[in-house]
């Protein structure tokens, strides 16, 4: 049995907002018209519980609206011929909706809750709302499953080891500005090849094992997968 080649890839917000969903960050510094601190920390929730679930209610319902786009396909045809995992900034389903069947949610998932006092009680949520009063098994209040600032990535260990083995790192759709995860690229050796996707070069040193492709995710995930399969046959 031939042992396939690893690839792992980092995606982040600009695969999802070719299927229009917002980049979690505008040039104005606001997520969807709210300050970051209102609606994406531990004190916010601690404040305005309401408000918060509110915001997350109508992401989720705003995700459901929305469809895979030509990226997240090209990473699934990738399943052909290689042994793909996908490691997302990005808390919608997307990845999971075309079909890859190997994700890792760095900073949690928008169609699951978990309890307020225990974050190992996690649940699937029917549709797209947290209502108050929906309670996890120790009878605390539900919250987003989200990762906020401030708080630990608990798939972060898990993400280093799975780029650590990688054969081949493709970086698409982020800027490589939020920490820890932008810190898996330097996990990666300098024999790997990486390919970063992005019409907008990301700030990383350049290295000889490094190729740009200067197109939104949904042109440039194809050509390389593209690329990629072709050189396999090829091998």
């Amino acid at each position: 049995m031939e042992t396939r080649k690893k690839i792992v890839v980092l995606s982040g917000a600009g695969v999802s907002a070719e299927s229009g969903i917002p980049t979690f960050r505008a040039s104005d510094g606001l997520w969807e018209n709210h300050r970051i601190e209102d609606v994406a920390t531990p004190e916010a929730w601690r404040r305005n519980p309401d408000l918060v679930q509110e915001f997350y209610n109508q992401r989720r319902k705003q995700a459901l609206s929305v469809l895979p786009n030509a990226g997240h396909y090209a990473l699934v045809r990738l399943e052909e011929k290689y042994d793909v995992t996908v490691i997302t900034q990005n808390v919608d389903d997307l990845h999971e909706k075309a079909g890859s069947s190997n994700v890792i949610h760095l900073h949690g998932e928008l169609f699951k809750a978990r309890s307020s006092v225990d974050e190992s009680l996690v649940y699937d949520i029917a549709g797209w709302e947290i209502r108050k009063g929906d309670l996890c098994a120790k009878g605390s209040q539900l919250r987003p499953h989200i990762v906020w600032f401030g708080e630990g990535v608990p798939m972060m260990d898990v993400a280093l080891g799975i780029a650590d083995q990688a054969d081949i790192f493709i970086v698409v759709g982020t800027s490589l500005n939020v920490y820890p995860a932008a810190g898996l690229v330097y996990v990666v050796g300098d024999h790997v090849p990486i390919y970063v996707v992005d019409p907008n070069m990301p700030s990383m040193q350049k290295k000889a094992n490094i190729t740009f492709i200067a197109e939104p995710a949904t042109v440039g995930l194809t050509q390389l997968a593209n690329k990629l399969l072709n050189q396999n046959l090829q091998e």
